[in-house]
């Protein structure tokens, strides 16, 4: 099938074949067409906007046909859709609402309405946007939230510039808050104007339609990618983009290293009420506008689109460059700004609330804006953050389009406030599972792709926590492993060498740019060489004292480091073994450096007892299955010194402690989650064997 335009600033991603072999189920091509709308960023954010079908079925009680309207559930996504994504009702009954409508102050209730008109009441729960599909005629309709048509709808000028692009072909309808009565307003243009192509919701997105999949698909891209080549063609026409630059942005490695700096204090103080995760980018068009003369006039406007401002709160938290690069005041600085944004929100808050508003939310700043360096977003979990810097940057693309043609205008304040507040929103945010134990934490797990260190690392991912595997080796299977499991924005792998502290400081860099700082260090890093005496080699013992001991050190020194920055405590563990304790025999330098290890964990507790830094120490004993240091000659070594063979190792091991158990990874990851959970929150300074009861190493 040939394109019907060449389009230059949206994806044509359409496959015929594809699309034959779901010919027949107009259902799944209606999914089909979501998905390759949601891949292109350019056409809508993640979770923004919603598509639909109408088909006939068969009524499950009459027999008879019925349409039935096909379209994305709330909070769902349609890069991602499903069916099982979807809500489907009947149109007819949709249509009867009308009769039941009371007029705008009565909208919230018409959501529970909906549930009257499920065709398949197991389905997904219908959207806000509902009647805006289901009121329309049109089989096949689109609803997006494309940066070039908002950034049309977000004009001063923008029914005007609508006309001068597509003329009779497009309808505006001002800004109204989505619900039954836009859905009304939207069904009266389009009876009013026949031939309409589709219809812009003024500072919100675009409607448009077709009588197939195919041919939706088709009017959508024409639509924006007309709207997009218009603003191109005027971008520095008139004056420079968003003023021209003010001041020139740091170098690549700069900008990282400056962001690494100043994320665990951004972290700090973003955490006031609830841990946040973090997020960086110095993306291009971010810099382009924080670093330009109408940053100052622009960012205070806030958001346009509902969906923007919902993850990125009306405005964001602009430093100044200035005074961020004084040697200097700047921690006192970050207190007085943060806090002079909790005031101003509070006081948004306190202007708009209604009398039966939900109660004031975070007030903390979720966008920062550092010129010059980059963007910073802070969120509940890592995801959310990444999905705000995405909004945010379609805020100042759109920002971008709306100066060039005409003058960018935010939603009124109030407006704002009332889809922010929206009761339909604090139902959807109530309905949200509740957070797991680490929810909002990060793990930095050394030895993190070995058979305990994975172990370690699922078990926190299990329980919320985002993870970064630092290893030698083993880290693009890793992170690939993790990340299909347990999401791709709460897993991380990096390269590290614990013995030598330039090697440990990127990997911390890493982490901190990757989720704005860290709160749980597991220091399991390891080898074992198992030899008597005499055969103990000088190499033997300093590789053995520079892993284990000199690598717990490094990593916990430069670790703490974020953790003061952060001001709100964290937890190291530190995986020594039975031997600390046990004296056993060719074994004398491993022996002695999982002793000094054990040491060294209760001296980080005496000094980092003030800072809320709990230090607690796991005991592991044979653990066999998939450690990596049973891979060498370590095995043989312990099985030359038992008398036995090295296929007899687990068995002999069991047998000689008390409970005749053999110790698994699993165990290992369990003691660590205990330590770091909260579960022993006021634990420090503690040993924890995990040996199957081995009676010489009780601690007395």
């Amino acid at each position: 099938m040939e394109k019907t335009l060449t389009f230059q600033h949206v994806s044509y991603l359409w496959d015929e074949a594809r699309a034959l072999e779901l010919s027949g189920d107009e259902v799944a091509l209606f999914i089909y067409r979501s998905n390759l709308l949601g891949a292109d960023l350019r056409l809508t954010n993640y979770a923004g906007g919603n598509t639909s079908c109408k088909i006939t079925e068969t009524d499950p009680v009459t027999g008879q046909p019925v349409e039935v309207m096909w379209v994305k559930g709330s909070g769902g996504d349609i890069g991602t859709l499903t069916k099982a994504g979807c809500a489907n009702l009947y149109v007819e009954k949709l249509h009867q609402l009308k009769n039941r409508y009371r007029g705008l102050e009565f909208e919230d209730e018409m959501v529970a309405l909906f549930e009257h008109c499920l065709f398949d009441p197991k389905c997904a729960t219908p959207s806000i946007d509902t009647p805006l599909h289901g009121l329309l005629p049109f089989k096949h309709i689109d609803h997006l939230h494309p940066d070039a048509l908002i950034a049309i709808a977000a004009s001063k000028d923008g029914e005007q510039i609508m006309k001068e692009i597509w003329g009779d072909t497009m309808a505006w309808l001002p800004w109204q808050k989505p619900g039954f009565d836009l859905g009304l307003q939207l069904e009266k243009v389009v009876a009013e104007n026949p031939g309409l192509r589709g219809v812009i919701l003024g500072g919100h997105g675009l409607f448009t339609w077709g009588d197939t999949s195919y041919s939706s698909y088709i009017n959508t891209l024409e639509v924006i990618e007309q709207a997009a080549a218009y603003l191109e063609e005027n971008y520095g026409k008139n004056r420079p983009v968003f003023g021209g630059p003010k001041l020139e942005s740091l170098s690549p490695d700069a900008r990282r290293s400056a962001a690494a700096a100043l994320l665990p204090t951004l972290r700090g103080l973003a955490s006031q009420q609830r841990r946040m995760l973090g997020h960086f980018t110095d993306d291009a068009r971010v810099l382009e506008f924080i670093n330009s003369h109408d940053l100052a006039r622009l960012a205070p406007k806030g958001t346009s689109c509902p969906d923007h401002f919902l993850r990125t709160k009306i405005r964001p938290l602009v430093l100044d460059a200035d005074v961020m690069q004084q040697a200097e005041g700047v921690q006192d600085y970050l207190k007085a700004q943060f806090e002079a944004y909790r005031q101003d929100y509070t006081a948004y808050y306190e202007r708009s609330k209604h009398p039966n508003s939900p109660a004031l939310r975070d007030p903390n700043p979720v966008v920062i804006l550092w010129p010059g360096v980059g963007m910073f977003t802070f969120a509940k979990d890592k995801q959310t953050a990444r999905v705000a810097a995405e909004f945010y940057t379609n805020a100042i693309n759109v920002m971008k389009g709306a100066e060039a043609v005409s003058e960018y205008q935010g939603l009124p304040e109030q407006e704002a406030f009332n889809i922010e507040y929206w009761l339909l929103e604090e139902a959807k945010l109530q309905r949200m599972p509740k957070p797991k134990s680490l929810s909002g934490q990060v793990a930095f797990v050394t030895g993190g792709t070995g058979g305990i260190g994975k172990a370690i690392c699922e078990t926190l991912l299990q329980h919320g926590a985002c993870v970064v595997a630092v290893d030698r080796d083993r880290l693009d299977e890793t992170q690939a492993e993790l990340r299909k499991k347990y999401g791709k924005d709460n897993a991380l792998s990096a390269k590290i060498d614990v013995t030598d502290a330039d090697s440990i400081a990127e990997s911390v860099k890493q982490t901190v740019l990757q989720f704005g700082g860290l709160d749980i260090v597991v220091n399991c890093a390891g080898l074992s060489i198992s030899k008597p005496l005499g055969e103990t080699t000088q190499a033997d013992w300093d590789i053995l004292q520079d892993v284990l001991v000199k690598g717990q050190f490094l990593v916990s020194q430069q670790a703490v480091e974020v953790l003061r920055k952060q001001a709100f405590g964290g937890s190291i563990v530190n995986i020594a073994s039975k031997n600390g304790l046990v004296a056993g025999p060719n074994n004398v330098a491993y022996g002695t450096a999982k002793a000094a290890q054990l040491h060294m964990s209760r001296l980080l507790a005496a000094e980092l007892g003030p800072d809320k830094i709990r230090v607690n120490t796991v005991n592991p004993d044979a653990v066999l299955r998939g450690s990596k240091i049973w891979e060498g000659d370590w095995a043989a070594g312990r099985a030359k010194a038992y008398g036995v063979s090295v296929e007899d190792l687990p068995a002999h091991y069991a047998k000689r402690t008390l409970l005749g158990e053999e110790v698994l990874a699993e165990d290992i990851a369990k003691a660590v989650l205990v330590f770091v959970d909260d579960q022993l929150a006021k634990s420090t300074g503690n040993v924890l064997n995990v040996d199957g009861g081995v009676a010489m190493a009780f601690v007395r």
